[in-house]
């Protein structure tokens, strides 16, 4: 096995044991035979604080996904995420080191949960679980006490910078304001679509990795529903994206469409937050041209000079930019960062090679990782996208 391999190793599991832990995850958030569910979503803190949220929700039956299920099949799976029962008024407790915290429910379902520590954290561990207890909710049904375990992650003192990405056609490819289209174009209802960021993953786990032999935290940013958070948590797991919390919003839902937040206002305060919460720690940026982020992470970068060690900005109008381009990257030059306008992973890779946020011996394995994701597409995403020479 050649070095660079044994390098991202370093930030994997053995196949047998990566897929164990995907089933047994997937069977804990699909609660099946649970009529009302816990459902912690990947937190963050500090070595002094942890910050938590999640939701408490009536089972809507999600079925776990396979290789080979129907159009339809995935298409009612998203219908029951989106058509959730949320519990309001339910009463929660966190227990971590022996404490007991407790929290209530808002009107949709939704906990915030703030732990100071008694004692700071010890530098080594990453990863932390802090477990749920459900204790009762309006209209309580005896014998129901959930218990479920949340997890957040905590940058250790010596990582060498935190990753903040845009999902939506960065990671892959999304439209979240069309029910069909966004079930066709990101998921459809499974975890083997295809990413349109070809070699994405092998980016990511590069980035992680950094070049410091540490672990570098990655935030997740995305207009998508809370809803969909199963989805794209196990989604990451099967393609083997880097797992970190995830910032996503609580639409409003009308008959026919969803009602968003600002698109710009989510993102700014998401990564604002962060940039506070790690006052020491610098950050790169990935997003793509298509939803403003260029302006965002500007206005970013403007806010927080020193900051942002880099912004890539994935090209999404085959070059329809470049002028502009060139004039972010000359004020974020001004402001001490760099902002690229990248047309593949490779060319952002080169980049963070260069620049001392990868290692060398990565980059063949992003370039193979690439080449893979831009194979045929599978039987139904042809069908999906209406490729009549998939029936033939």
């Amino acid at each position: 096995m050649t070095h660079w391999k044994d390098i991202l190793m370093h930030l994997a599991d053995n196949v047998e044991e990566h897929f164990d832990t995907l089933t047994h995850g997937l069977n804990k958030r699909l609660r099946r035979g649970q009529p009302i569910c816990i459902v912690p979503y990947i937190g963050f803190g500090t070595r002094d604080t942890f910050y938590l949220k999640g939701r408490v929700l009536k089972d809507s039956g999600v079925t776990s996904a396979e290789d080979n299920d129907s159009i339809w099949e995935n298409l009612l799976n998203m219908y029951r995420r989106i058509n959730t029962a949320e519990i309001a008024g339910a009463r929660l407790r966190a227990n971590f080191g022996g404490q007991d915290y407790e929290v209530t429910t808002d009107n949709e379902g939704y906990y915030h949960l703030e732990i100071p520590l008694a004692e700071p954290l010890p530098p080594g561990p990453v990863w932390y679980d802090i477990d749920f207890e459900l204790l009762d909710y309006p209209n309580w049904e005896a014998g129901q006490h959930p218990i479920e375990t949340a997890r957040a992650v905590v940058p250790p003192v010596n990582a060498q910078f935190g990753v903040i990405s845009d999902i939506d056609d960065t990671v892959l490819q999304t439209d979240v304001l069309h029910v069909l289209n966004m079930a066709r174009n990101v998921f459809l209802g499974n975890s083997h679509t295809r990413l349109p960021f070809e070699g994405v993953a092998a980016f990511y786990r590069a980035l992680q990795l950094g070049t410091q032999s540490s672990f570098n935290p990655i935030f997740y940013l995305s207009s998508s529903a809370w809803n969909l958070y199963d989805l794209l948590v196990d989604f990451f797991e099967v393609r083997e994206i880097p797992t970190g919390p995830l910032m996503l919003v609580d639409y409003g839902i009308t008959s026919d469409q969803f009602i968003t937040p600002g698109h710009h206002a989510h993102k700014s305060m998401h990564i604002q937050t962060l940039l506070d919460r790690y006052p020491d720690l610098p950050f790169i940026l990935i997003g793509d041209s298509g939803q403003k982020d260029p302006e965002i992470y500007l206005e970013i970068i403007r806010q927080n000079p020193g900051r942002i060690l880099t912004a890539y900005i994935r090209d999404v109008r085959a070059g329809e930019i470049r002028i502009e381009a060139a004039a972010w990257a000359d004020e974020a030059q001004a402001a001490g960062s760099d902002m690229l306008l990248v047309e593949d992973t490779e060319a952002a890779a080169q980049h963070a090679a260069e620049h001392g946020y990868i290692l060398w011996e990565t980059k063949p394995m992003i370039a193979e990782e690439r080449e893979a994701d831009k194979e045929a597409p599978t039987l139904i995403e042809q069908l999906v996208k209406g490729d009549d020479s998939a029936s033939e």
